[in-house]
């Protein structure tokens, strides 16, 4: 009886339930579209701190960066052989390379680190700056000073060489004509790849290295690097007059990387006379939900470091991914609520009005001897296969609105600049790590919108609580409905 009354009455009802069912899924596909995207916000962020910070990594130990003193130079300088009057120009080169900030820690910290409670793993890695400068110089000695020191990430980010910091040349006497560029180059540690600056890129050519090789000779370069220059797999690359085969062509998992090249740790030392000594420590930690207590421990048992927390590099995301996903957190939630609330107030409105037309039928019923709980039931009952239709049609049109956010792929960029801490967050494996430069980052991410299923259940949830507001409000006006107001609105 239940269930033919209640197709009968919705049959006879079909505008009034569309326009409840329309108004309970426009507030469900808003809060789908508004999850789906706040997601793909996450997601997107997720990219940008996996490729600075590396699969795996749950902080990096940096050392605490002090102050420039009054003496420190401005930038790398290089002297060359100048020729007479009546020499030809001659081209010369050189390469000056220097650690990322200047900033090491003792590579016996690595093993300190790692034995700390709630560490799992921990590698050590150097990162440096190859400044490099080609030209040629007559009559006199000519000497050079670039504007930066080559900032990786930034000069000495995708396309290397093309990315290089130039500045004019100081010459005394002469005249000269040269080029600039700069690069990053990462020490790895060659015993636990999974882990570090090069455990965000596969090996898309060629091989990566192997445990042997702790102090040969090879190299692994970027893929953006290898097209910029020619490279390839065979390849020799020279640095200092240290030469390198390229044994692979390292591709980013997610963006582009801020690392050129990449060699063995030992080799890296060698190169930035920096024996025993690394720029970054990244850090795993046993338990994800226990970072913040394993960073605190690090904190206290190992003086002079700055630790750093994905965390705490995505407080420093800014952008237009920053300002969309707030958009999408703040605004959106509130909008998502107040579009809710206003959906389950129409629909309980529409469904007592409906039942206020309804006096003669739910009198008559009362009269024939229905009590006040089973027409309750019959009025619950309607609202609810109201907001199941609801449900369904908001699913239906957040699912739309969701797949044309990832079809279209709008890009959002997003800039890292320094913390609190005093460092920069720019840099992250081949920028220096967290902590070691203060110039920004800039990447940009293309937007998806993924639906999980927690957000489809969410939808039917509202679904099912928006029938049974309306039906609440629809049964309590109903049952106080008597027999004699059916008479009273026949007369």
């Amino acid at each position: 009886m239940f269930g033919i009354y209640l197709k009968r009455e919705l049959g006879r009802r079909k505008k009034a339930a569309l326009v409840i069912a329309l108004g309970l899924a426009l507030g469900i596909a808003l809060v789908i579209t508004v999850n789906s995207v706040s997601a793909g916000m996450t997601q997107a962020q997720d990219k940008v701190l996996q490729s600075l910070y590396g699969l795996g990594t749950d902080m990096t130990v940096t050392k605490a960066r002090t102050a420039p003193t009054a003496n420190s130079s401005g930038g790398p300088r290089f002297e060359f052989d100048a020729k007479g009057e009546d020499d030809d120009d001659t081209e010369q080169s050189s390469d000056r390379v220097s650690t990322q900030g200047g900033q090491v820690l003792k590579a016996a910290l690595v093993t300190q680190v790692a034995d700390q409670k709630g560490v799992a793993a921990a590698v050590g890695a150097l990162t440096l700056n190859v400044t490099k400068v080609d030209g040629s110089f007559t009559q006199g000695k000519a000497q050079s000073s670039s504007g930066t020191s080559g900032n990786s990430g930034q000069g000495g980010g995708p396309g290397g060489g093309s990315g290089g910091s130039t500045a004019a040349p100081q010459v005394q006497g002469g005249g000269a004509s040269f080029d600039v560029n700069s690069y990053a180059v990462a020490g790895v540690d060659v015993t636990n790849q999974d882990l570090g600056p090069l455990a965000s890129s596969k090996i898309s050519s060629g091989v990566t290295f192997t445990s042997a090789q702790a102090n040969a000779k090879v190299a692994v370069v970027s893929k953006s690097y290898a097209k910029e220059n020619s490279y390839k797999v065979g390849s020799t690359l020279t640095i200092s007059s240290t030469k390198y085969k390229i044994i692979g062509i390292a591709t980013p998992d997610s963006s582009d990387s801020t690392t050129d090249v990449y060699l063995p740790l030992k080799q890296a030392q060698t190169l930035g006379d920096a024996a025993s000594q690394v720029t970054t420590i990244y850090v795993k930690a046993t338990d994800s939900q226990q970072i913040d207590t394993v960073k605190a421990t690090i904190q206290k048992n190992i003086s002079g470091t700055t630790v750093t927390t994905s965390a705490d590099l995505a407080e420093t995301v800014s952008g237009s991914l920053s300002t969309a996903s707030n958009l999408a957190t703040s605004v959106g939630k509130w909008l998502s609520i107040a579009v809710l609330i206003a959906a389950f107030l129409v629909a309980a409105l529409l469904t007592s009005s409906a039942v206020s037309r309804r006096v003669r039928e739910f009198g008559t019923l009362k009269a024939l001897g229905w009590p006040s709980r089973r027409v309750t039931r019959q009025v619950v009952g309607e609202s609810m296969v109201n907001g199941l239709l609801g449900g369904a049609l908001g699913i239906g049109l957040g699912l739309a609105a969701a797949y044309t956010v990832t079809a279209i792929s709008p890009k959002l960029t997003a800039e890292l600049g320094s913390t609190g801490g005093g460092g920069g967050m720019g840099g992250g494996p081949g920028g220096g790590g967290p902590g070691q430069q203060s110039a920004s980052n800039t990447m940009e991410i293309a937007l998806s919108a993924p639906v999980s299923v927690t957000t489809i259940a969410l939808a039917v949830g509202l679904a099912v609580a928006g029938g049974l507001i309306a039906g609440a409000m629809g049964g309590w006006r109903a049952s106080r409905m008597r027999p004699a107001d059916a008479l009273r609105s026949v007369s």
